[in-house]
């Protein structure tokens, strides 16, 4: 009997530690050039000892491999509000559930104990169209094992997405937090750039910038790029040098839209927002936590900074590539008005400003207080029929037959965001969790290889709050990640085969909770695209 039972599957399934083998030595999958496909080596210990595994492919000329090895990471409870049919897991959640990708090609499996690893290639833009056969080869005690995966590349050229700008909310606070750096040190920013990178590498070429420290999800530790001064009572100066690093850096890995701190606080903008005067210093703010967000303190404030800004813009060419926030979801007619009251306040003193904020009440759009509205994707239909121009976003909800991306939603809803996004003409995605390692609303740093809720399940769920896992060198991908990142290369491929959003092909998908969610729908419609 062999030590080993192993096999190919496609990425659009997870592998449990209990998943039972299965007999697929040769896979068929299929790519356009310039695009990065996914699947699966799965395998299973068959003996009563550890077994010491390895992959090796060796792919042909203009294809490029990636190799990393699935982990798993502990969840206590499946996400609520959820029926049956639209969970991932049954059976095997509480447990271990797979989500990191590990770079390694080798791994160490216990008694009858099933692994996988991730599987990544890559047809170069100048690929020939045709079928390649990639070899692969697993290695187990004194025995190896073939398998093959034929790729079909088409004759389609994948092109950059364009017009639909893909923001995640990035925590400077917890890379320092978890890397044991000050805000901005000479080593942050070797710890920084991994994870710029992995944002531009995820197809998600937007970058946020801490100008100021941001004002959600409770009070930070002060991360603040900006140097703010007072040279004399009312009187600011500032330094932009930090903010400019970033940026820089930022675009040297890819960045090609920014995104701004809120200028107010969260819910409906009652509160200014906090400045520092030192990011070593809590207590070093310029005023105190609770001054109204539209006092003459903060107006003084903003007047200066305001043009300040709109010249660093400009001198850096940003103007158009940039997104701004007032306030983070606002709701409610007591919002509304606290909002309103912000916005003519920045409509004064900065005219050239468009202000784009997660909210759910289509009045917000409906009135134009609001120039960018970001609905949750449970309103977003509203914002549609009304022919409001709009953003979409998910967090720890809607859940139930609508898309997201927790860790217990099967794969193959993550990756219809996508097919989405397109056909519904969204204008652009934003997610709050990109790095948010913390206990809900504090400043606790958890584990999130054992805490994937924020310690705030229900209300919080699971797989939420990041998308990756802090690794020693960088960022630790994970399943979801990558599946959303191969959402939005759809969204690309429909672009570059010019494709209409309301093209035949796409006519089941009608709203963010009523679409197919089958890998068999992906697979099909790929085809008809590639394959014309």
């Amino acid at each position: 009997m062999a030590v080993l039972n192993c096999w190919l599957q496609s990425s659009l399934e997870r592998i449990f530690p209990s998943s039972e083998p299965r007999k697929v030595a040769s896979l068929s999958v299929l790519a356009a050039a310039n695009e990065r496909i996914s699947f699966q080596v799965g395998l299973r210990n068959m003996q009563p000892r550890e077994c010491q595994t390895a992959v090796s492919i060796e792919p042909p000329n203009g294809l490029s491999v990636q190799v990393r090895r699935v982990g798993y990471v502990s969840v206590q409870h499946h996400n609520t509000q959820t029926e049956a049919d639209e969970l991932d897991g049954l059976g095997s959640i509480p447990g271990y559930v797979p989500d990191p990708l590990w770079p390694e090609d080798a791994a160490v499996l216990g008694p009858f104990e099933t692994g996988a690893f991730w599987v990544n290639i890559t047809a170069a833009p100048e690929v020939a169209p045709g079928e390649y056969t990639i070899p692969i080869r697993v290695f187990a005690a004194e025995e190896s094992f073939a398998l093959q995966v034929i790729m079909h590349v088409g004759s389609l050229v994948l092109q950059p997405r364009e017009g639909f700008p893909v923001c995640h909310w990035f925590y400077a606070d917890a890379l320092c937090d978890w890397y044991q750096v000050e805000p901005f040190e000479e080593k942050f920013w070797k710890i920084v750039q991994p994870y710029m990178l992995d944002l531009v590498r995820h197809n998600a070429e937007s970058q946020y910038v801490p100008i100021f420290t941001p004002p959600t999800d409770g009070i930070k530790r002060p991360t603040q790029l900006l140097g703010v001064m007072m040279s004399k009572p009312g009187r600011y100066a500032f330094d932009f040098s930090a903010v400019r690093r970033w940026v820089r850096l930022a675009q040297r890995c890819g960045t090609r839209f920014f995104e701004w701190t809120h200028l107010f606080t969260q819910w409906g903008a009652k509160y200014a927002l906090r400045v520092y005067r030192s990011n070593a210093d809590q207590n070093s703010l310029f005023w105190p936590a609770e001054t109204e967000a539209t006092s003459e303190v903060y107006r003084n404030f903003l007047s200066q900074f305001l043009p300040a800004f709109y010249e660093f813009l400009g001198s850096e060419n940003l103007l158009n590539c940039s997104l701004f926030h007032l306030s983070d979801e606002p709701h409610g007619d007591e919002h509304l008005a606290s909002y309103r009251k912000a916005k003519e306040m920045l409509k004064e003193l900065a005219p050239w400003m468009r202000v784009a904020d997660a909210l759910s009440d289509v009045r917000f759009g409906r009135e134009g207080v609001t120039d960018i509205p970001i609905p949750s994707i449970s309103t977003a239909k509203q914002f549609i029929t009304e022919g409001i121009p709009s953003w979409a976003y998910f967090c720890c909800g809607p859940r139930g037959k609508y898309i997201n991306r927790l860790l217990d939603t099967p794969l193959p809803k993550i990756r219809m965001s996508g097919w989405l996004f397109y056909h519904l003409r969204a204008s652009g995605f934003m997610h709050w969790g990109y790095n948010y390692w913390y206990k809900s609303q504090t400043q606790q740093l958890i584990d999130p290889f054992s805490e994937q809720a924020g310690c705030a399940w229900p209300g919080w769920a699971y797989g939420d709050t990041f998308l990756v896992y802090p690794g020693a060198d960088g960022p630790v991908d994970s399943i979801r990640w990558e599946v959303f990142a191969e959402s939005l290369q759809d969204y690309a491929l429909l672009q570059s085969a010019n494709i209409q959003p309301d093209d035949s092909r796409l006519e089941g998908l009608r709203d963010y909770n009523d679409f197919p969610k089958t890998a068999e729908w992906i697979h099909k419609t790929r085809a008809s695209i590639i394959c014309k």
